[in-house]
């Protein structure tokens, strides 16, 4: 990295010259005079919205980054993008725009930074798409970046505990088969998400978060501080301070996204118990960033990766918690220690992120991140399974249950909407196996995840009796033997669109086998006489992304 690193290396030719005369009139109009047009001009990529917590608060927090951004010499410009918030279209055809939105948010910020050329960028995001969305842009333009984090949401409190969304999800499921009441059920959603913040257990969000700050590209401790905490106002100021360091030592992200910074990252996912959609936006980020990463390395590196945390969905603690032990810095501490981290990856901080676990401070007395001595389970929570049902392989959470193998007979749903039906309509009985399809990245189209159904499944106590396999995606919040990203996808002519009620589905974790009990030849005659429902939102930007979007197994990528 160059110390001499100019550091209007691409703003100059849209500011500078007298041919460029139009363009500073246009800003010097809207209050930008000659001072600020000789700065360095740093994009602030905000994801800030109404429409949910996770993002609410992002306005707020913009405008310290962009105090921090003067304080270091550069001129700030925000710049805002969309989200979805996939809690609230959860169990919608609304849901289906969620993973749509991934691309739409890198798109859109890839855009304005090439049109206006800017110096550099720090993202800001909150929900599960705004995380990978924005470094997924990062990664395209590849100028001096960092991304923050606005934080994890408090939990809520119900009859004397903790609760967080996820208990929420799993009520409905409760109230459905008469376990709680209707008034209990308007208490819990009454209390359950009490501010801004995204959802507080180690759900996409803060799952997201922590593969990005254990890969580099955010700073570690300040992005994982807890949206309300008064001490996040702060820490945003002090990353538009930290972005304009980065731009002065030239610092890209291709030099921060690589395989050794991936590798920590999918590892983090694996110690921490992580969500399933880990696996999906890091393939999709290796993907933009022109590394090599396969969907089988999350199962090789989850399989020498000790699962360390003790988080929601399967565990007792929230995001707030982990903060309060001493954060993400305590984790990598851990896997250095094993040998599982590679200490000399870069991060924006300046510092390697094995010096930065070697100064962890971890909390006297804390329970969230357990010793290596004695994990919660000798390997990670993740599981990549291959066989006859999915030859390009699914993804199946493992942390937080025992159970490793089903056998049972097939209960077949074209669509989310038919399964909880017979899930809430008490059709669904101990030993079944569920199947949903045409719920895959372009037959949804846009890959729905399918928490109302999980959820619903074990707030109805068939949890540790029900499996489930879908070419769709779960929530974090998910947990059960449940088979997500099944591919290839059913409206891609993948074997899930074979099964039929009945036939005989096996989960294998242990042999990392999915397998119908029907020859090559049955599967081949079904899938070419299958004929999948049409979808009614098979229009505008869903009908373009349906036509472009790639395998779940390589990321569920437009490019």
């Amino acid at each position: 990295m160059s110390t001499t690193f100019d550091l209007k290396h691409r703003s100059r030719f849209l500011t500078e010259g007298p041919t460029r005369a139009a363009a500073r009139a246009y800003l010097k109009g809207i209050g930008y005079d000659d001072d600020a047009l000789a700065k360095p001009m740093v994009a602030v990529a905000s994801t800030w919205i109404e429409t949910m917590p996770c993002n609410f608060h992002l306005r707020a927090l913009a405008a310290q980054i962009k105090e921090g951004i003067r304080e270091a010499g550069g001129t700030p410009m925000e710049l805002n993008t969309i989200a979805i918030s996939d809690g609230i279209t959860m169990g919608t055809a609304g849901m289906k725009t969620s993973l749509v939105s991934r691309e739409v948010i890198a798109d859109s910020i890839e855009l304005v930074v090439r049109g206006h050329y800017f110096d550099a960028v720090i993202a800001l995001s909150g929900c599960d798409k705004t995380i990978p969305g924005t470094v997924m842009a990062l990664a395209r333009c590849d100028v001096p970046a960092v991304m923050l984090y606005g934080g994890s949401i408090a939990p809520g409190r119900f009859h004397g505990h903790d609760v967080t969304i996820q208990d929420v999800f799993e009520a409905i499921g409760a109230n459905a088969a008469g376990k709680m009441t209707d008034e209990e059920l308007a208490e819990l959603e009454a209390v359950a998400s009490p501010g801004a913040g995204a959802c507080g257990g180690q759900f996409t969000a803060n799952t997201m978060a922590m593969a990005f700050e254990m890969l580099g590209i955010s700073p570690i401790h300040d992005s994982s501080i807890p949206a309300q905490e008064p001490t996040k106002a702060a820490a945003a100021r002090a990353s538009g301070r930290l972005v304009v360091d980065v731009l002065r030592r030239g610092l890209r992200p291709s030099a921060i996204i690589t395989r050794d910074g991936l590798e920590n990252a999918v590892a983090a996912v694996a110690a921490s118990g992580g969500s399933t959609n880990g696996v999906l936006h890091l393939l999709a980020l290796a993907r933009e960033a022109g590394v090599e990463l396969e969907i089988d390395d999350f199962h090789a590196i989850s399989e020498r990766t000790p699962l360390l945390c003790d988080l929601k969905p399967s565990g007792r603690f929230v995001a707030t918690d982990l903060y309060a032990a001493g954060g993400v810095a305590v984790l990598a501490k851990r896997l250095l220690d094993a040998g599982l981290l590679h200490g000399d990856a870069p991060t924006v901080t300046a510092q390697t992120i094995g010096e930065i676990a070697e100064a962890a401070q971890e909390t006297p007395g804390q329970e969230v991140i357990r010793p290596l001595a004695k994990p919660l389970a000798p390997t990670g929570g993740l599981a990549i399974l291959h066989g006859n049902l999915a030859p390009e392989g699914c993804v199946v959470k493992v942390a937080g249950h025992v159970r490793r193998r089903q056998r049972g007979p097939a209960r077949v749903f074209e669509g989310e909407e038919a399964a909880m039906a017979a899930v809430t309509g008490g059709r669904i009985k101990a030993g079944d196996v569920v199947v949903i399809r045409n719920e895959g990245p372009a037959g949804g189209p846009g890959m729905r995840e399918m928490l109302s159904v999980t959820a619903a499944i074990n707030g109805a106590g068939l949890g540790d009796d029900v499996a489930l396999l879908t070419d769709g995606r779960f929530s974090g919040a998910t947990h059960g033997l449940m088979a997500g990203h099944v591919a290839p996808e059913a409206a891609r002519g993948g074997p899930i669109a074979a099964v039929a009620d009945g036939d005989e589905i096996t989960f294998d974790v242990d042999q990392r086998r999915l397998d119908v009990a029907l020859s090559d030849t049955e599967i081949a005659e079904r899938v070419a006489a299958y004929r999948a429902p049409e979808s009614p939102d098979l229009t505008g930007v869903l009908r373009k992304y349906a036509r472009v979007v790639s395998s779940a197994a390589q990321g569920a990528i437009t490019i």
